[in-house]
Parts: C-alpha cells; sequence; structure tokens
C-alpha cells in the first residue's frame, strides 16, 4: 500500500472549522460516493455512509471532520478583527501565523500582537493569553466589511508536506483519520462486509464531541470504533513516563483518555487482530483530553462495545503537526482487518 499523499494535502488543505464543515463534508462525499451503499446528512450535519454487511450486527467507525478553528467576534474601526477559539490552543502556538478568514471569499490574514521591543519586563516573560492577539488583514475597515462580517470562520493557512518519514501539516488532528477511514473503504470495495459498517465523519467534536452522539443514538451500533490523533511527546525533554506514543513504533490502541474508558473487549479484539496481522501497535492511556469514542460508548439505548485506534501525533493542535507514514499505513490495516473480522471474536467475555 503506498500512501496516497495528494489526497492527504487536499484533505488536510481544505477548511471546516467546528459548525462549519460543509466545504470538507463535500469533498469526502466525492471521495466515498462510489465506495457506499448509501450516505446522508443529518440535522447536525454528520455524513453518515453505510456498507451493508451479511448479518444484522452493526458497526459504526467514526472520524470527526472538523478542525480547530476561530471565528471573528469584533471588527475594529481600523478593521482589526478579534477572534474567538474553536477548541483548544496553546496561545504560543499563534504567534506569527496566517489565517483564512472564510466570508464571502476567502482572505488572507496573520495574526498580530505587540512588538516585543515595546513591550514591559514583566510582560516579556508572560505566557500569552489568546485575547493578546489580533487578525491584521492589511485592508481598511470599509472594504472589510465587504467581504467579512461577525460570525465568519477562521481557518490556519499552512501547506501540507512531507519531511523524511513523515507528514507535516496543520489539522492532522484529525484530517488524518478523515484520510484512514476513506482509505479504508477503498481497501474494502470488492470485500463482503460480516456486518453493516457505518462510517460517519463527526462535526464539532473539537468543542466539546457534539456530533456523535446524536449519530449514534440513531444508528445504535452493536460495535464502535473511533479513529483520530493522539499525543507523540517523544521529543528532547520528554520523560519516558509522559511521552503517551511514539513516531514510527507503530498504530495506537486506545486503552483510555480524559473522556473514555474503551470496552476491554474491544481492547483485547484490536490487539489480537493486530498481533495476528503483525502490525506494529502500541498501548495509549491519555490523562486528559477526550474523543468521539465516548459518545460512542454511551450513546443509544444500551450503548456499544467501543475503542479507537489512534494515530501517534508530534507538535499537535499546531500547524506543524506531524505523523509518521508508517504508522498511518498500520493504522489502515489495523482498521480494515478489524471490520473484516469483528464477527470472528469471543464477544460475550468481559
Amino acid at each position: 500500500m503506498v500512501l496516497n499523499t495528494t489526497l492527504l494535502k487536499k484533505i488536510c488543505e481544505t477548511p471546516g472549522a467546528p459548525g462549519f464543515e460543509h466545504r470538507i463534508r463535500q469533498l469526502i462525499i466525492k471521495e466515498i460516493e462510489p465506495l457506499v451503499d448509501s450516505w446522508y446528512i443529518d440535522n447536525v450535519g454528520n455524513l453518515i455512509a453505510l456498507r451493508k454487511g451479511s448479518s444484522d450486527k452493526k458497526l459504526m467507525v467514526t472520524a470527526h471532520m472538523d478542525e480547530i478553528s476561530f471565528i471573528v467576534t469584533h471588527i475594529d474601526d481600523d478593521g482589526f478583527i478579534r477572534f474567538h477559539p474553536l477548541g483548544g490552543f496553546d496561545p504560543k502556538t499563534l504567534t506569527a501565523q496566517r489565517v483564512i478568514v472564510h466570508g464571502t471569499k476567502d482572505l488572507i490574514g496573520v495574526m498580530g500582537s505587540k512588538p516585543i521591543h515595546i513591550m514591559k519586563p514583566e510582560e516579556r516573560t508572560k505566557a500569552p493569553a489568546i485575547t493578546d492577539y489580533y487578525i491584521d488583514m492589511g485592508m481598511s475597515k470599509d472594504d472589510l466589511v465587504k467581504h467579512i462580517s461577525i460570525g465568519d470562520p477562521i481557518t490556519r493557512e499552512r501547506d501540507t508536506i512531507e519531511m523524511g518519514d513523515c507528514i507535516n501539516a496543520k489539522s492532522l488532528d484529525n484530517r488524518i483519520s478523515v484520510f484512514i477511514l476513506i482509505e479504508t473503504l477503498k481497501e474494502l470495495a470488492r470485500t463482503e462486509l460480516p456486518c453493516s459498517l457505518y462510517a460517519v465523519f463527526t462535526v464539532q467534536e473539537e468543542v466539546g464531541l457534539r456530533g456523535v452522539s446524536p449519530a449514534a443514538h440513531s444508528i445504535e451500533p452493536d460495535y464502535g470504533i473511533n479513529i483520530d490523533t493522539t499525543i507523540a511527546f517523544d521529543t528532547p525533554g520528554a520523560q519516558a513516563w509522559e511521552s503517551i506514543t511514539h513516531l514510527g513504533q507503530g498504530t495506537a490502541i486506545k486503552i483510555a483518555d480524559g473522556s473514555v474508558i474503551c470496552d476491554t473487549r474491544m481492547v483485547s479484539f484490536m490487539k489480537y487482530m493486530a498481533d495476528k496481522h503483525g502490525i506494529p501497535w502500541q498501548p495509549e492511556i491519555l490523562t486528559a483530553g477526550g474523543t468521539d469514542t465516548a459518545g460512542l460508548q454511551r450513546s443509544g439505548k444500551g450503548g456499544s462495545i467501543s475503542g479507537a485506534i489512534s494515530i501517534p501525533t508530534r507538535h499537535i493542535h499546531s500547524v506543524i503537526e506531524m505523523v509518521h507514514k508508517t504508522d498511518v499505513l498500520n493504522s489502515i490495516r489495523l482498521l480494515k482487518n478489524c471490520i473484516t473480522e469483528i464477527s470472528n471474536f469471543n464477544w460475550n467475555h468481559k
């Protein structure tokens, strides 16, 4: 299997702020339409695609398609924009970054803040806050408001590139998982499935896991697998006990994060499938943060047997997120084998 970097670049660079996922959703529809029996968009904006299987069991696989972003909250008399974050940001990552404001047309802006030359000594050593930043659009308010309004979404501007054995881009959280789910559907195109597969591209994960619950409540899956990124703190200064995962050492099988303790049956199943097919893997326990796995597990009348495949990611929630190509390919392999062999496991034990 060869990594389709052309498609991955397109997925990473297509905008999709939480609540404004229409452009990335249209791209996904174009890619998956020939691969599924049917698809629809639910009331909150989730894209739900179905591949029918040979039994009445239902497997729901999720990947959120929104990206951490901003929203315009104020335009001052000089044309500078104030904004509110949509998702979790470390303010220091905003310094000297370009953004795209999506109004009646896309306009480039830059994140500005007080120059260090005129900061007071105590300001130079203080960690920046979101409110220290503004967006400079390089135009007057009169020209700006012809295209930009309060409430318009803002995404970050950055190319997707290859660096050695890695991919570097903004929004790999969670566009790498969107890519993995699409590529898995392609791998399964001529395969009879043991149960009905619901491939769900969810909305508004970055602002509180808001899309997955209504989708899972509607589908009521027996099994749930979420795909998302996880932290790879394998860089200088990291202690062994705080690394979570390492790039290039395999896909990660989630045991727990801040929102969920995965079903031990699903964890055992994923480990078994990885070992059976010679797929490198590493365990993931993320002590803070949450994923759509939580909504998968809890929603519907009885919830579902749920777990997650996580992609180790360096520099997460910044514009220079990095994943290893082999981890991505091994995530596709693990997901494909979990789907095709899900009926060959004893789900009665706990």
